[in-house]
């Protein structure tokens, strides 16, 4: 009954704002006016309102931009930023925004590989979640309440502060938005074991396109189903969300072991694949792989990272079974509570305070640039080799292999959004960061990691090559301004979400059928044209 009230109220307002604002009226005025009229008048949504006048307006920005790619002087910059305090801020935004012709883009923790949530070429403006970043634990039913503008960082400290027993599986990056995180699937060191965040998921909040507040049940299962991993900012503000804890145990065990080339990096790369994903579901062990210089040569340095759900001794039996050729022995093993271990995948030192948790920003910031890749067959290792000698030639990209099987094999393609479950082995993050600012720098790095992307092309999945939501990647394919047909979109839609992506734009046509919420890879509406989606 609320939500209809707010509907009528708002859209007998826009019609007298429309008619009532006068063109000698600067436009943040009249924006600022717009709120004021559509949201509650405690707390004010003048307080967390900025325009580029306002002193506070670029620390605003640049607090959250997370890839300084996009933090030049010739990046566009939003007319506006709010950064809501109350659930009715969001609702008076969406409808200011449709009235003055503004694109909305919303950002949760800035960590949009390619600045999607707070750069556009058309007029727009940002809604800044990070004032809504509430944690609320129930351990006792085993949920949580979590809003968008939270990090998972918060999210694990809040978990950490009622129990001990209880965790989540999310990611292992700290600063990481929730928002983000959980609309495009959310993975991390227990996906093995738990699978992924939004498997998690129990209810949320969402604002739409008409500015009502909808939960599980008034949003409808389409919906819900949508916004667990089809990106949420193609179908409106996801305010909060509720999710299932998990179980782990009082000590989990973490281990750090380093191979060059020289140490037999190529032989443990190359058994590593047929172990990663087939060993207990307890055990997940990641490797990075980078090109450094070794004493006078250039070499492959392997830096294999675990978590494992229980004590070292466990653990060491497991290894010596499974993956006796890495050599881990009681001295590599370092037993410590689960969240402890989140910090310790920080590379902070055994003991730091688990507080560096709730710091909302990375340790260092850099221009940077991602692409990611699925592996369904084990790579040879002659193959392997050729790879990593491109990568010493190319001197810069890194490659993180995220291992599957566990729990990631047992769910359905089609359970949400998120299709690369069962059938992949790996999962490949590629990687190149820099510190130079001119645009012959970027280019150059660019290619780079272009280039081993292009390499790995006969090694990776096929038809449709696939790529992962939250590693968004625009040489995939964009949108025109978010005007593009179905054809268009399918091109870069099919390798994130592989044959899910006609159910997204069916749900997408219905909840948001003027495509107000688009960028330049929102999930495209095709109401109102002549198009056949599959069934």
């Amino acid at each position: 009954m609320g939500t209809s009230r707010f509907a009528i109220l708002s859209a007998l307002l826009a019609l007298v704002l429309h008619f009532s604002l006068t063109m000698s009226d600067p436009v943040h005025d009249s924006f600022l006016q717009c709120l004021s009229h559509l949201s509650a008048p405690s707390p004010p949504i003048s307080g967390v309102f900025y325009t580029p006048t306002n002193s506070s307006y670029a620390y605003v920005l640049e607090s959250y931009i997370q890839n300084l790619r996009f933090m030049s002087s010739t990046t566009p910059k939003p007319q506006f930023i709010v950064a809501p305090s109350h659930v009715s801020h969001v609702q008076a935004t969406i409808i200011c925004c449709k009235i003055h012709v503004l694109q909305l883009r919303i950002r949760s923790g800035g960590h949009d590989y390619d600045g999607l949530s707070y750069v556009s070429d058309v007029p727009f403006a940002v809604l800044d979640m990070f004032n809504l970043r509430a944690v609320s634990v129930d351990t006792e039913n085993e949920w949580a309440w979590v809003q968008s503008g939270a990090t998972i960082g918060e999210l694990y400290y809040g978990i950490a502060e009622k129990s001990n027993v209880h965790g989540f599986p999310a990611g292992a990056c700290p600063t990481v938005g929730v928002g983000g995180h959980f609309s495009g699937g959310g993975y991390g060191n227990m996906m093995r074991k738990y699978g992924l965040s939004v498997d998690h998921v129990l209810d949320a909040q969402i604002v739409d396109a008409n500015g009502r507040i909808l939960d599980r049940e008034s949003m409808g299962e389409d919906l819900f189903w949508a916004i667990r991993g089809g990106g949420g900012a193609s179908f409106g503000v996801i305010v909060a969300w509720k999710i299932r804890l998990v179980p782990v145990p009082e000590t989990v065990t973490v281990f750090r072991v380093e191979k060059t080339l020289e140490q037999g990096a190529l032989d443990l790369l190359h058994r590593w694949q047929y172990v990663a994903d087939k060993i207990h579901e307890d055990l997940f062990i990641r490797v990075v792989i980078l090109p450094v210089n070794w004493k006078d040569h250039k070499t492959i340095k392997a830096k294999f990272v675990s978590l494992f759900l229980g004590n070292s001794e466990r653990l060491l039996a497991l290894m010596n079974e499974s993956f006796p050729e890495l050599g881990i022995n009681k001295n590599n093993c370092i037993e410590m509570s689960w969240v402890e271990s989140i910090v310790y995948w920080m590379d902070y030192d055994k003991g730091t305070s688990i507080s560096v948790l709730l710091d909302r920003t990375p340790q260092s910031r850099k221009c940077l640039k991602k692409k990611s890749d699925y592996v369904q067959v084990p790579i040879s290792k002659t193959d392997l080799e050729g790879i990593l000698n491109t990568m010493m030639e190319l001197q810069r990209p890194t490659l993180a292999l995220i291992p599957y099987g566990g729990r990631m094999g047992e769910i359905s393609e089609s359970e949400t959004p998120f299709p690369h479950r069962g059938g992949n082995i790996y999962k490949i993050q590629y990687s190149v960061a820099w510190k130079e600012e001119s645009m012959e720098a970027a280019d150059h790095y660019l290619n780079m990691i272009r280039g081993i992307y292009d390499y790995m092309t006969p090694y990776v999945s096929k038809s449709p090559r696939c790529s992962y939501l939250n590693y968004r990647d625009v040489d995939l394919g964009v949108n025109q301004n978010g005007n593009v047909s179905y054809e268009e979109a399918s091109i870069w839609g099919t390798k994130y979400f592989k044959n899910n992506f006609d159910r997204l734009v069916q749900v997408k046509s219905r909840v948001d059928p003027d495509n107000f919420f688009r960028y330049e890879q929102s999930i495209p509406s095709v109401a109102n044209r002549n198009y056949v989606i599959a069934e």
